[in-house]
Parts: structure tokens; C-alpha cells; sequence
């Protein structure tokens, strides 16, 4: 068995609202939505890498803030965890930098309005238990 890898997402919440991304990248995931994030680097702490990733990917100036409880596997080695984030006061707004072609803020009542990646459903349905959305 291969040793897991950590895939970081960010449930990253702004004015009562999620950021969904849509993927560019590979064509197998291109068109559809996911919680923006990625890989773990050795010796990277989770929460370190989620603030990397969406300095890279989004242009943005981040803070993990929590967990969310609960991992989800990804295809083999890779595992998903999620953690809340907050825009630093002084970020930029996101931008789709890499790997994504559209960006969108999502209420509550506009979340399952995308088309999630089936691996993100079930963690963005854990996000939306917290965050009291429908």
C-alpha cells in the first residue's frame, strides 16, 4: 500500500459566501467545480500548503481559520481535507491564476448551483452542514 498524500481544499468564505472554482485542467475535470487547494509538499504543514495554494492558484493573501472535520479519498495515494479560510484584509480579490478558468461566490442558496466534482460533493455537503446552508 502507498503512502497517503494529502490534497488540501479551502472552503474559503467571504461575506457569508464560498468560492467555487472551475477547473481548466486536466480535460477529464475541465468544466466542473471544485473547492480550490491542492497538494501537501513534504514537510508542509496542511495548513501552510492551503495558504500557498491559493497564493498561487487564486492571487490571494489567505489564513486557514479550521478543519473540516472528515477526509475523502481521492484517486490512489491522494486524500481530501478541507479547512475554512478567510481573505487576509489587505488580499486582492481572487483571480483564476492557474488551473481554473472561472471563479464564482456562492450564498448558501446558490450552492449546489454548480457542477461540483463528485470527490468535493461530499465535502462541500459537510461545509454546508456547518455553515447552515440548505
Amino acid at each position: 500500500m502507498s503512502e497517503r498524500i494529502v490534497v488540501v481544499g479551502a472552503a474559503l468564505l467571504d461575506a457569508g459566501r464560498l468560492l467555487a472554482a472551475r477547473r481548466s485542467a486536466p480535460p477529464d475535470l475541465a468544466g466542473r467545480w471544485e473547492l480550490p487547494g491542492g497538494k501537501v509538499e513534504p514537510g508542509e504543514t496542511p495548513e501552510h500548503a492551503l495558504v500557498r495554494e491559493l497564493r498561487e492558484e487564486l492571487g490571494v493573501e489567505t489564513e486557514a481559520v479550521s478543519r473540516v472535520p472528515g477526509e475523502w479519498p481521492l484517486r490512489d495515494p491522494y486524500v481530501l481535507q478541507v479547512w475554512t479560510a478567510e481573505l487576509c484584509q489587505d488580499s486582492a480579490a481572487p483571480k483564476p491564476l492557474q488551473d481554473h478558468d472561472e471563479l464564482r461566490w456562492l450564498t448558501p442558496e446558490q450552492l449546489w448551483s454548480v457542477d461540483w466534482l463528485d470527490q468535493d460533493v461530499p465535502a462541500v455537503r459537510e461545509v454546508a452542514a456547518r455553515w447552515n446552508a440548505p
